[in-house]
């Protein structure tokens, strides 16, 4: 699906859709829970729907009503199952560790650049402590084994799913398993968000995990709104928009709040590290390009998203009229305007909707090629943004 945008800034009041980030794990906590789970969460996507399909294959019955999804632990794992993680990193890097935790055999499924984005210190770590991972093609990955108790060491520089997803488990695995971080963990705030909902289900993720921790459920539960989602919309009234997002928990524990500190500094240049909320990236490039720039630090797993978001977001700017370089571990943006353009979402949610706001204060229109890649995250994106004032037009290809 392709959409053209007509320049228009967007006016009026959007609740924020419910955390991705948070519902994920709430979904893995409540499966393994002493009792039934609630979790609050009008929204879906499909990142979270192949988590909630993966549950459900492994034995957990989940049903979606208008409030949620009701959880049903599970009680006995099925063994030898085909879990469909779809494009869902988090997905995949969350509950391999959980399998391997169990002891079952699966077999993970990936579609999209998935399989291409970084396993390879995870699978490592497994098979150190017993596991046994074998690719059967580019896209299906086979896990076996039983994972032991212990130390379980993880290099903080690739991606924080690593430490969130040997997190849960070492939270079933108990006796004194615990997670040690080798060098920096960037994306800290992600794993802080792990260690809260690990907490929320009455387990502290903060020190060795003893043999009767258990994952109690709190009942009912419900996701702050998504500051990562939110961010584009926050980022419109810097441009000319005026947009109430409605929803919003300035205390969660989402890294990605700190927009709301990044925004006014675009007034000037400022130089901004991204080490540990890589996905403001796209909406943040967009901002510097059409006031007065900014230079973008710790880029480099940037090239490890749904698209190679270094790439991607370049072609995006450049597609606009606007100019980036990069230079080993920086981008840096330059002050412009912006043009009249197509822009290639490259099947990524993140560049759809950043080139979404870039239009509201273009030249001339915006094509977006591809548009339809939000929903990964945000499925109502274009519904939302249209009843903003937002004016396009959909041609379907």
């Amino acid at each position: 699906m392709d959409i053209t945008i007509f320049p228009k800034p967007l006016s009026g009041i959007v609740s924020a859709i419910p955390s991705k980030s948070l519902i994920h794990r709430y979904l893995i906590c409540a499966a393994f829970a002493n009792r039934p789970t609630e979790i609050l969460c009008p929204d879906a996507s499909q990142d979270i729907e192949a988590t909630v399909a993966c549950l459900i294959c492994l034995g957990a019955q989940i049903i979606r009503n208008d409030l949620g999804y009701y959880v049903t632990p599970v009680r006995k794992p099925a063994n030898n199952i085909a879990l469909p993680c779809q494009e869902s990193g988090s997905t995949l890097r969350f509950l391999l560790p959980v399998i391997g935790a169990l002891g079952i055999q699966a077999t993970f499924n990936m579609r999209g650049r998935l399989a291409q984005r970084p396993l390879a210190p995870l699978l490592q770590e497994m098979c150190r402590m017993g596991c046994c991972i074998r690719w059967l093609d580019e896209n299906t990955l086979s896990c076996r084994g039983q994972l032991k108790p212990g130390e379980y060491c993880i290099p903080g520089n690739i991606s924080s799913q690593f430490v969130s997803g040997l997190l849960f488990a070492c939270a079933l695995l108990g006796r004194g398993s615990h997670v040690s971080v080798i060098g920096t963990l960037e994306s800290k705030p992600y794993v802080d968000m792990t260690v809260y909902t690990l907490s929320q289900f009455g387990i502290d993720a903060t020190k060795p995990i003893l043999s009767e921790s258990k994952f109690l459920s709190p009942g009912i539960i419900a996701a702050d709104g998504d500051w990562s989602n939110s961010a584009y919309y926050l980022a419109a009234n810097t441009i000319g928009s005026a947009v109430h997002v409605t929803g919003l928990n300035p205390n969660s524990p989402q890294g990605d709040r700190v927009i709301t500190d990044l925004l006014p500094q675009m007034n000037l240049h400022p130089t901004i590290d991204l080490a540990d909320n890589p996905d403001l990236f796209p909406i943040l490039a967009i901002i510097a390009a059409a006031k007065n720039g900014a230079a973008f630090y710790h880029v480099s797993r940037l090239r490890h998203k749904e698209s190679d978001r270094i790439h991607s977001v370049i072609a995006m700017l450049h597609a606009m009229g606007c100019h980036a370089t990069v230079s080993e571990d920086c981008i840096t943006v330059d002050p412009g305007r912006i043009r009249s353009g197509t822009v290639d979402a490259c099947h990524d949610h993140r560049i759809a909707m950043a080139a979404a706001i870039a239009a509201t204060c273009a030249d001339g229109p915006v094509t977006i090629r591809n548009a339809e890649s939000v929903q990964k995250s945000y499925p109502h994106f274009w519904e939302d943004y249209r009843n903003l004032g937002g004016l396009y037009e959909q041609h379907i290809r």
